[in-house]
């Protein structure tokens, strides 16, 4: 893996899993994106709607857009999705041999509604009363199947994919998905996993050194077109020079540097304040820093303050040199915002 110093355009760091959730208090975050496409081919791609009118199925996945992820915070999973899905079908009229054709929108899946909210958008190619008929069965009962299909997946985003997401406390082992206690520490120091016939494997917490760091720059720009550059897709897949999933709304992730760097917005005060959870891939697991960044309107310059919280201490000195070399140097070489460190 690239190390600082190699001159690679990626932030990628050495991996070190030397630490986990402790007691579930860090956010830990788990992409569900291609699980969710999967599971919804799964579910809807083949899925038979019968009805005296007459039978159709759905032939082919043809658009499926979104994402999903599952988070932990404090033991409290939380769900984001958002999908956007377009079908096709085939079906005949009882009693008849000629196929109709037709798709299915759906637009709206998200956690933002229940599966019984979601619409089911229905047309067809087809002309005459038996495509008027069988494009009404698709909006009643084919509407009904595919709704309780996307309410499988949501039932299963929420159980099945999570599986493993709260991790037991100090004081407690997991059995048959359920979490008990176990007897309290007798003095003798466990090693990091136990195997024993009466309990299965008890994950111990590693303490991790954690330092801060805190640094200011001044960009020749005004504060709306920094904020900007550190919130938009567009503008941040510019001065990164790489794919990026931005989501600038609270509560809303980001995945820079082709997965290396992830995280979720908790702050956002338009041209003044962001408010990060922020992590590098090969941190500990579930491990995440804070990041908070201001900015101050000098006239003819903008004034960036950043202080980060919660930065392991065998990463502190990688995490500096990102900051200045992938941010601050790449923002004002690619926007023309040159100026200095203060």
């Amino acid at each position: 893996m690239a190390k600082w110093g190699e001159g690679d355009p990626r932030w990628i760091v050495e991996e070190r899993p030397d630490a986990t959730n402790v007691n579930n208090w860090h956010w830990t975050e788990k992409n569900a994106s291609q699980w969710s496409k999967d599971k919804i081919d799964e579910l809807l791609n083949g899925l038979e709607i019968n009805d005296k009118i007459g039978s159709c199925i759905i032939t082919e996945i043809e658009k499926m857009e979104g994402e999903a992820s599952a988070n932990n915070r404090k033991a409290k999973l939380i769900f984001f999705f958002e999908w956007t899905i377009h079908l096709k079908w085939s079906g005949k009229i009882s009693g008849t041999t000629k196929s109709i054709e037709g798709t299915v929108i759906i637009p709206n899946l998200s956690d933002e509604n229940n599966a019984e909210e979601v619409d089911v958008n229905v047309s067809t190619t087809a002309t005459g009363p038996d495509a008027d008929a069988m494009k009404q069965m698709m909006r009643i009962v084919g509407a009904k199947a595919i709704r309780e299909q996307l309410a499988k997946y949501i039932k299963s985003l929420k159980e099945d994919f999570t599986q493993g997401m709260i991790l037991p406390k100090k004081d407690t082992e997991v059995k048959n998905g359920e979490q008990t206690k176990v007897i309290k520490d007798s003095g003798v120091k466990l090693p990091s996993s136990v195997s024993t016939p009466d309990m299965k494997q008890l994950q111990i917490g590693v303490k991790v050194e954690m330092k801060s760091y805190t640094c200011k720059q001044n960009f020749k720009c005004p504060p709306v077109e920094l904020y900007n550059v550190l919130t938009q897709p567009e503008l941040m897949r510019a001065f990164t020079c790489a794919s990026v999933q931005v989501h600038p709304s609270v509560g809303g992730t980001f995945n820079l540097f082709e997965g290396n760097i992830t995280g979720t917005f908790i702050e956002l005060t338009p041209n003044k304040k962001i408010v990060q959870k922020w992590r590098f891939k090969t941190w500990p697991e579930g491990h995440h820093s804070t990041v908070t960044i201001e900015l101050s309107d000098e006239g003819d310059s903008t004034e960036l303050s950043l202080k980060q919280n919660g930065i392991p201490s065998i990463e502190f000195d990688k995490t500096v040199e990102g900051w200045q070399r992938y941010y601050w140097e790449a923002i004002k070489r690619t926007f023309g915002f040159g100026a200095f460190l203060l």
